[in-house]
């Protein structure tokens, strides 16, 4: 299970939540590395990527990531919804694990994608016979805009997103639907009688408080809503951690067979910027990696080992 939300305009990122690691690593992209995508070909000149991906025979599955030109996606599961469909002759067709790689090469925003919308087609192919196909939807942002794709059995469709947040199940367009039983809560005070008042934050009760995509869901978009902060990057990127802290996974509270889901990192991307900020579940320090500071015109990728310094001692 994860979560996905945005603040302000520029500020995007999510909570990976899953019981193992994949090893992933932080992977810079250049624009001349060369990608072979399997239906599309080979793509050796494109736009530079920064993001979080799991490395394969020198190719970059990602999880989360953004290009130079400020824009963003993250894939979440979305199990027993997502469909993908088999090759067009007259499509993009674009296998599931490549999509984000691709929209990153060859989109500068949002608009560009949806100008080329009608002829993508993502497609069931699998990375290899090791790699089984991921049943994902991706929240898209840029600086200006904030788009979902589902790819189901009834099509491959998109969705404004003016909240700019995303989880798992169900499909987007009820996710919306089912924050509207939630229109009464506010961060006011609530307040009937000071005489028999108990506690502050009343105007949040009914927040839900499970682990369930659905609840998170509601929880991140109250929590997105009601964010203040500074105008400074680092009350901005603080900031945004505490909203994902608001929806992460303590280890103990949701099991999976014979292990436990938790949060295994949390990102957050500067898109106008082009800095990617990340913390994991046992290193609460903020770390930051900027893109530009990179040779971008190499055709090897960079790539960057998580910090996992657990306690900082000061004396």
């Amino acid at each position: 299970m994860c979560t996905a939300t945005s603040f302000k305009d520029n500020y995007f990122g999510r909570n990976l939540d899953y019981e193992f690691s994949y090893g992933e690593k932080i992977v810079i992209v250049p624009r001349n590395y060369i990608f072979n995508f399997k239906h599309l070909g080979i793509n050796k000149k494109h736009y530079a990527i920064i993001g979080m991906a799991h490395i394969v025979d020198n190719y970059t599955l990602f999880y989360d990531a953004m290009n130079e030109h400020s824009l963003a996606i993250a894939g979440l599961n979305f199990v027993n919804n997502a469909y993908y469909h088999k090759v067009q002759d007259e499509k993009k067709n674009i296998a599931q694990f490549e999509f984000i790689s691709y929209i990153l090469a060859n989109y500068k925003n949002i608009d560009e994608i949806i100008r080329d919308f009608d002829n993508l087609n993502i497609v069931d192919t699998q990375y290899n016979k090791s790699y089984p196909i991921a049943s994902l939807h991706w929240i898209i942002k840029d600086t200006h805009k904030c788009i979902v794709i589902e790819s189901t059995k009834d099509g491959m469709f998109y969705y404004e997103n003016k909240l700019g947040v995303l989880t798992n199940n169900p499909p987007f367009n009820y996710q919306l639907e089912n924050l509207k039983n939630y229109q009464y809560l506010t961060n006011k005070d609530n307040n009937i009688n000071e005489q028999i008042d108990y506690s502050r934050g009343k105007g949040a009760v009914g927040l839900p408080g499970d682990l369930s995509s659905k609840s998170r869901f509601v929880r991140v978009a109250f929590t997105t809503y009601f964010s203040i902060a500074d105008d400074t990057e680092e009350a901005n990127v603080n900031q945004f951690f505490h909203i994902l802290d608001s929806v992460n996974q303590t280890r103990g509270c949701c099991k999976v067979n014979d292990k436990y889901e938790i949060t295994i990192y949390s990102s957050c991307m500067n898109l106008k910027q082009s800095i990617y900020y990340y913390k994991t579940y046992d290193n609460f320090t903020i770390n930051g990696i900027k893109l530009k500071n990179e040779n971008l015109d190499t055709i090897d990728l960079i790539t960057f080992e998580i910090k996992q310094d657990k306690i900082n001692y000061q004396n």
